[in-house]
């Protein structure tokens, strides 16, 4: 059994979270469980309500959710909203947002597209919680909208999805989080509106981390791969947009050769389905190296959560693909819990009722028919002069391995964001590998690396006859990105100079012939004993130079 004050040591630090005790927490299956408890603290709030969500629909489930904000921001309550521009981009009007700032809610937009960043907005908040008075916290996978709630007289299910409900001192770091975020796009909040940690008290025996990801700090990859390191009996994961980064990818394989149970829990029916071959192309490594993979055969699988060896479980926002691991902000809650944990694992099995294995099944090599007819005729090949192999020979006796699966096609053709970017992250690595020859590519990436190369030949064509076509994008991206730089100097600029701090340069000695030490030196002075080069002066000796002021 691994040391517990050594991995609580190297989880703190890699999660950049300390461990949090003496809450409860209450497991919340899909919108039936989570939106009623949302709605409930919601309307039981006093103080203050802190909403952050990658993604708000402008249906009757988005507006049952405004209508409750509005009215307790009319009580008097302080509401404060978040949402990520790109996740609700045509998903909620004007109109919604002009609603809630009406009743006096403060709404942040996150990352916006802006002249001065061109390439912003590819860091995304895909963050989901809510917290209110400082009492009640949600982290969860759920966005706000019908299709998590589904339609039972259209026949059409909802989203599979879970989140967690904490009650305790860990609704601190909840709150921080989204103080977190509301600083990264405007003022930050008042210290005020915050409850301290050691003003809650405690209300239960599960200790936890809120582990707040953000762009570039990689903290929850951190914190997977060692739980995949200390796992010893069983490593269960469901995610909605699978496409493992390479490092992670070896930490499952290599617990599962050493004997750990590690299963991959994926959606069956994909929101992205022309994206679909890209992502079966990372089962295989999996596959070969012992991890089990099942695709649910429901509607779309949305969750993300972890559990291991009974004794640890994740749930929260952050997909196992690029995008959430390094890019984006997430939230996610890490118990320790061995109650909670087992509950997690019978809500795992419970899903893998509902889903299909994905396994590697042996095919065997079907020959050609013509090859066939000549062997059984005994026929001879090339004009006569050698003969057809028959069927036991080596031609028969090859054999091939093929990924055996149930597939559903059911699902959101809108698509989404995390889905994209783990697609053109997968087409990035296989043209990578193929070009560079770091890798050895699996067959089923074929169909990726084709289409790149029939897209290179296409772009060939198109600068090759219209090279206008082709350079007019060129043009405008550069002269975008020229903008942004002087828009980003000239705000620097005017920083600087509201801060009061001169533009300095270094100011650099020219030496007309080498000098040495001793009498070379005092020729060069004139005077004995002293020499013209203030190189020759020890660093305690020099006197201080005063930097030369320009402009």
């Amino acid at each position: 059994m691994p040391n517990p004050d050594l991995l609580d040591q190297a989880f703190t630090r890699a999660a950049g979270a300390s461990l949090v005790g003496g809450n409860r927490v209450r497991l919340l299956r899909d919108a039936r469980e989570n939106y009623p408890a949302w709605l409930e603290a919601i309307h039981g709030a006093e103080r203050t309500i802190f909403f952050e969500n990658y993604m708000w629909c402008e249906d009757e489930t988005g507006r049952e959710f405004r209508d409750a904000l509005v009215a307790k921001a009319r009580a008097g309550v302080r509401v404060r909203v978040i949402y990520d521009w790109l996740g609700s981009l045509f998903r909620a009007s004007s109109r919604y947002w002009h609603a809630l700032r009406q009743a006096g809610i403060e709404v942040r937009c996150f990352n916006p597209p802006r002249l001065e960043a061109p390439f912003g907005t590819l860091n995304r908040d895909h963050r989901k919680m809510l917290a209110v008075d400082g009492r009640v916290g949600f982290v969860t996978g759920l966005c706000i909208g019908r299709m998590w709630v589904g339609d039972a007289r259209r026949g059409i299910a909802p989203w599979r999805d879970t989140g967690v409900e904490i009650s305790g001192p860990a609704v601190a770091e909840v709150e921080r989080a989204f103080a977190q975020v509301w600083a990264a796009i405007g003022p930050p909040l008042p210290a005020e509106e915050l409850t301290g940690r050691y003003l809650i008290p405690e209300q239960g025996p599960v200790a936890l981390r809120i582990v707040a990801s953000q762009p570039g700090l990689s903290a929850v990859l951190r914190l997977d791969q060692l739980i995949a390191a200390a796992a010893r009996r069983t490593l269960w994961l469901t995610d909605a947009y699978f496409a493992g980064v390479p490092p992670y990818v070896q930490a499952l394989r290599a617990a599962a050769r050493d004997g750990v149970d590690v299963r991959l829990l994926v959606p069956g029916a994909s929101d992205v389905p022309l994206l679909r071959p890209l992502s079966e192309a990372g089962y295989r490594p999996l596959l070969e190296g012992g991890v089990r993979i099942f695709e649910w055969k429901g509607s779309m699988l949305h969750a993300k959560t972890a559990v291991a060896d009974g004794r640890w479980a994740r749930v929260g926002s952050s997909n196992l693909n690029i995008a959430s691991l390094i890019g984006n902000y997430e939230l996610d809650a890490i118990m320790e819990d061995t109650v909670f944990a087992a509950e997690m694992e019978r809500m795992y099995l419970e899903d893998l009722d509902g889903s299909t294995e994905i396994v590697l099944r042996r095919r065997r090599f079907r020959m050609p028919r013509r090859v066939r007819r000549l062997a059984r005729t005994g026929a001879e090949l090339a004009g006569g002069k050698r003969r057809a192999r028959t069927g036991g020979g080596a031609l028969a006796g090859r054999s091939e391995e093929d990924v055996s699966r149930v597939r559903t096609t059911t699902g959101d053709p809108r698509g989404s964001a995390s889905r994209a970017a783990a697609g053109a992250l997968r087409i990035s690595r296989a043209v990578g590998a193929a070009l560079s020859e770091q890798r050895i590519l699996a067959p089923t990436e074929a169909r990726a690396v084709a289409a790149v190369a029939i897209g290179f030949a296409a772009a060939v064509i198109v600068i090759a006859f219209w090279p206008l076509v082709a350079a007019i994008p060129v043009m405008v991206m550069l002269a975008w990105a020229a903008l942004a730089l002087f828009a980003k100097a000239l705000a620097l600029r005017r920083e600087r100079r509201r801060l009061g701090q001169p533009r300095l340069r270094i100011a650099h000695t020219r030496r007309s012939e080498p000098t040495t030490h001793g009498a070379g030196a005092e020729r060069l002075s004139g005077r004995p004993g002293q020499a013209e080069d203030s190189e020759h002066l020890s660093n305690t000796e020099r006197p201080p130079a005063e930097p030369r002021r320009h402009g």
